[in-house]
């Protein structure tokens, strides 16, 4: 497995983004943890988690508890790099409701602290800009967090140019990492993808599968994915994943997963190398 930075920390080029463990159609405890192990066993050393996902609220923070209990049971867990998130709140229907106050962020923090069982935080993610609070209080948090010791490094997702550079100056230039949507479907993520390679920020996607799955007709962006897969013997998934790294080393996927085989997959994409004619079809789709 390559390697990356976020940071200082150095960790996998692929990562593993443990919600689908967490949320509706999730699979069983064993399964779960079957998946993260094998993620381990493939050289993953990155999992993104976050305080909300899971499904009713009397489990707040499952998805955390779940990734701890799995990395206590093999022996490579301590060489995990876990990256939480705070600030966005799932109520038992399903609803999503932002709080970015500082006073929550250290709060959500500490109870991450608390079931990662860790003194410092890895990564610690301000999930999702709140718009009644100023966005610079609630990065001002995360740099009081990271001042305390209790985070390592400092993050922010969903986050747009301008949040970026605010974030990296409140910060004071230690804005390690930047999580937004970006796949072959959503593509708009670029000048924030462009930013972060400008300025050694690592670029975590999110649902970096996003319609790969679905790629049927010749018509859909995700159709030369496909054609390069079967052209290569390898799955469209991996190849959308080796297009991304191939953006620039910032970039980091964190594909979601809950069975062995899928992590598995994602993960030797990091050894899959394309041509130049295969990126260039691949980013004019």
């Amino acid at each position: 497995m390559q390697t990356r930075r976020i940071g200082a920390a150095e960790v996998s080029a692929i990562g593993l983004g443990a919600m689908p463990m967490s949320v509706e159609g999730r699979p069983d405890e064993a399964r779960s943890i079957a998946t993260v192990h094998a993620a381990l066993d493939a050289g993953v050393t990155l999992i993104d988690t976050a305080d909300a996902y899971h499904l009713g609220t009397d489990e707040v923070g499952h998805n955390e508890t779940l990734v701890a209990k799995a990395l206590s049971a093999h022996e490579r867990g301590s060489q995990v790099l876990v990256a939480t998130k705070g600030g966005h709140l799932r109520h038992r229907d399903g609803s999503w409701t932002l709080d970015g106050s500082p006073a929550h962020l250290k709060r959500a923090c500490e109870d991450s602290l608390a079931r990662l069982g860790v003194e410092a935080i890895g990564l610690y993610q301000y999930h999702r800009p709140d718009p009644r609070v100023p966005y610079e209080e609630s990065i001002g948090a995360l740099r009081d967090l990271l001042d305390e010791g209790k985070i390592r490094t400092a993050g922010v997702s969903n986050a747009d140019p301008g949040q970026i550079r605010l974030a990296d100056d409140i910060l004071g230039g230690r804005l390690a990492a930047v999580q937004n949507q970006f796949s072959p479907a959503f593509r708009s993520s670029v000048p924030e993808l462009e930013l972060c390679h400008d300025r050694g920020i690592a670029f975590l996607p999110w649902s970096p599968l996003g319609g790969i799955p679905r790629a049927r007709d010749l018509g859909s962006a995700s159709a030369p994915f496909a054609r390069v897969a079967e052209a290569r013997g390898v799955s469209p998934q991996r190849v959308c994943l080796a297009w991304m790294l191939a953006k620039s080393p910032v970039v980091i996927p964190i594909p979601g997963a809950s069975r062995p085989e899928t992590i598995r997959d994602s993960a030797a994409a990091a050894d899959l190398v394309l041509d130049a004619d295969e990126i260039a079809l691949l980013d004019t789709v």
